[in-house]
């Protein structure tokens, strides 16, 4: 996780002193800039609507209890920076901010402003700020990529004008221990001073859409059945009496002879070790035993007990729409053994994997995992985390893969270091899957066997997403040397799905387009994130100008059919503002979009995959687009 070199705060030195009513004036008057200077420094991790909310709140809450001193006023004495209202009630929020990018730590209490905010609230809805040009987004990703002091130190020097000596004081006294450093991060950011000011960083003037309706309604059914179970619950409690060994009406797992034999360790199955070979299936019901502690009953019995009631003391986790019930009869054991400083089992019965780790050193606690993968076959079944260690993964890898080498993602041309297998277990790999704010680089797994390459990446769960390019329903692997290529300006967007269920995520450039003032041609990709679950896939269209290192995202939405197999079709927009300064709505479908006409704020139309329209900053338009078979599509959003 990105180290955010953020101190305790200092104890402020003596200043001016600054009272409730001169801080609250300084706060009413300029609640817009410090709102958007707190929307600026949150970590872009926390998602559009949270960073609204959470930069809303860190304002209002700038207020001090009682008399405070100032501890930092820039040289400048003119306009607001020489309001000592303003500086102090800014460096509050600019603290604050730095305190809410900072990891959560097992041993110690979250800051207030590390969890979401109480107020303000909004229920049913997602506001987030009117959506800017590529320049904006560009800008976005770039400012997402910094730690939060480099954030904050940009944010300090383009949008309150600071030079860089009053930029390391007032980071200082927001607790920063390298300013330096900070300021030095940043500058490799290119001064876009004109941006900070526009709509896509304006948490003051936002766009509103309405969350999940679909999942709203689900959940709100579970709640009431959850409330009716409740009650039912309630009155067989108060009835007298109970279960007893031989209670007919105990629950079938307490005398079910296929639960029963579930929890016996002898009856745990396994494959021989060549079976793989021989056999016409690539999946998990192939893989052999491995591990120096596969006849360790003692370990099979806690493991398999863990998993049919795990106490208090077993920690449990499961990816979404992944059923953690105990095992319906003996599952298929797949690994067992001494990894860094934990023992690890690994079983598979049919439908998940199951890990269950143990400290080696015999303290107390466990921890159990689960993540489904029905239908999982060749590159679905080719890995599975075995454990983590701070930043870093090991993989137990299928008995059929032949070398296993680390690869980072967002540099095609990097060395790809030999991991080695050991009974296929790799050595271990910095994750992505932990990552926070910056992107500097996104290490993928590439295995290798008799077939072909295949990448996988870490998204924070037992098995690894499998990468892909190309066109939706016959997708190529991302091994090659144009695939490469093509995923590195979009590896960090990974991020957006860490912890989801992902099965796989497909790059489809479905459209080229010639940029006005002759600046080239950019692409247009869409990326699409499917889940073991089936529902819950993640869309996103992004927009690449030559000689950009990321995509920006043009457009995004969830459980559409767009860029997938059933549905292969996208239409989306971005404004875009050419180095001459001219503002373009461009849009963009696939291969079988017939025309293309934009209304609302910009009006223009034109036949085929490509639109290009003269627009003004900060113009909205919808977008509909004709297909050849005659059907219409809207744009994404």
């Amino acid at each position: 996780m990105q180290p955010q070199d953020v101190a305790p705060r200092p104890t402020p030195p003596s200043g001016p002193v600054v009272d409730v009513e001169q801080a609250e004036a300084a706060l009413v008057e300029h609640y817009p800039r410090l709102v958007r200077l707190a929307y600026l420094v949150l970590p872009p991790g926390l998602g559009r609507t949270r960073r609204v909310l959470t930069a809303h709140a860190l304002a209002q809450r700038a207020l001090p209890h009682g008399r405070a001193s100032a501890s930092v006023i820039p040289a400048q004495a003119t306009g607001r920076d020489g309001d000592p209202g303003y500086s102090f009630v800014r460096l509050r929020v600019l603290r604050t901010a730095l305190e809410a990018g900072l990891p959560l730590k097992r041993a110690a209490w979250p800051k207030r402003s590390q969890l979401p905010p109480l107020l303000p609230q909004v229920w049913g809805l997602r506001l987030f700020p009117r959506s800017g040009g590529a320049e904006e987004l560009a800008l976005d990703q770039r400012l997402s990529a910094l730690s939060g002091p480099a954030r904050a130190a940009y944010v300090l020097r383009g949008l309150e004008k600071l030079p860089e000596d009053e930029v390391r004081k007032v980071l200082a006294a927001a607790g920063v221990t390298d300013p330096a450093a900070a300021v030095r991060q940043a500058a490799k950011v290119p001064a876009q001073d004109a941006l900070l000011d526009s709509p896509e960083f304006d948490p003051c003037s936002l766009q509103a859409r309405p969350t999940d309706l679909m999942r709203r309604r689900r959940h709100g059914k579970a709640a009431l059945a959850a409330v009716a179970a409740v009650a039912v619950c309630g009155a067989l409690l108060a009835l007298p009496g109970g279960f007893g060994p031989d209670d007919t009406t105990a629950p079938s797992g307490a005398r079910n002879p296929a639960a029963q034999a579930a929890l016996d360790p002898a009856r745990v199955t396994t494959v021989p070790p060549a079976a793989w070979k021989t056999s016409a299936r690539t999946d998990f019901s192939v893989w052999p035993a491995r591990g120096a502690l596969t006849g360790d009953r003692a370990l099979l019995r806690r493991a398999l007990a863990a998993w049919a009631r795990p106490g208090d003391s077993v920690r449990v986790s499961a990816t979404p729409g992944t059923p953690s019930g105990g095992p319906p009869g003996p599952p298929r054991l797949l690994y067992a053994g001494r990894v860094d400083a934990a023992r690890v089992v690994v079983f598979y019965d049919g439908l998940r994997i199951v890990r269950y780790a143990e400290p080696k050193d015999g303290s107390a606690g466990a921890a159990l995992d689960f993540a489904r993968v029905d239908g999982a076959s060749g590159a679905e079944a080719d890995a599975v985390v075995l454990d983590r260690a701070d930043t870093n993964v090991r993989y137990l890898t299928a008995p059929w893969v032949t070398s296993a080498v680390e690869r980072d993602l967002r540099k095609p041309t990097a060395a790809t270091p030999n991991l080695g297998l050991t009974d296929g277990v790799t050595a271990p790999l910095a994750s992505p899957a932990q990552q926070s704010g910056a992107c500097p680089s996104w290490n993928v797994l590439q295995l290798t066997d008799a077939s072909g390459t295949r990448l996988l990446t870490d998204l924070g769960e037992l098995v690894p997403a499998h990468l892909t390019v190309g066109r939706p329903g016959a997708p190529q692997e991302a091994s090659g040397a144009t695939a490469l290529r093509a995923w590195a300006p979009f590896a960090c967007s990974l991020a957006v799905v860490r912890s989801q269920g992902v099965k796989s995520v497909n790059a489809w450039e479905f459209a080229r387009q010639a940029l006005p003032d002759a600046s080239g041609d950019a692409g247009w990709v869409c990326t699409r994130a499917d889940t073991w679950r089936g529902d819950g896939a993640q869309v996103q269209a992004q927009f690449h100008t030559p000689g950009g290192v990321y995509g920006a995202v043009a457009a995004q939405a969830e459980d559409v059919p767009a860029c997938g197999a059933k549905d292969p079709h996208v239409l989306a927009g971005v404004l875009w503002k050419s180095a001459k300064g001219d503002w373009y709505l461009l849009a963009a479908g696939a291969e079988d979009t017939k025309s293309i006409r934009a209304t609302g704020g910009v009006n223009g139309s034109a036949d085929g995959t490509l639109l290009t329209v003269r627009a003004k900053q900060g113009a909205e338009a919808r977008l509909k687009g004709t297909l050849k078979d005659g059907r219409t599509i809207s744009g994404l959003r």
